[in-house]
């Protein structure tokens, strides 16, 4: 059941591309509304606020779907621990 090809020495079954390509459309949503929000006319302030918050978030994503935390959680993962 293991498979050499989809696992680091780390432990990880995603890969940095699969947790990339997972994420990636929810950047581009972040960065999508934040950019309605300056086409808008908003004060180019609120683009400093609101940045942060959407990156920090899709790096959470990306780590939890990097490390397999957003495995099934049911017992159907592929996810045997690790660090």
């Amino acid at each position: 059941m293991s498979d050499p090809a989809r696992t680091d020495d780390g432990g990880f079954r995603k890969g940095r591309k699969d947790a990339t390509i997972i994420i990636a459309p929810f950047v581009l949503l972040g960065i999508g509304n934040l950019l309605l929000i300056m086409w808008w006319g908003m004060d180019p302030l609120w683009g400093f606020l609101l940045l942060p918050p959407i990156l920090f978030i899709c790096v959470i994503g990306w780590i939890a779907v990097r490390g397999g935390f957003a495995e099934d959680r049911a017992g159907g993962g592929d996810y045997e621990g690790g660090v």
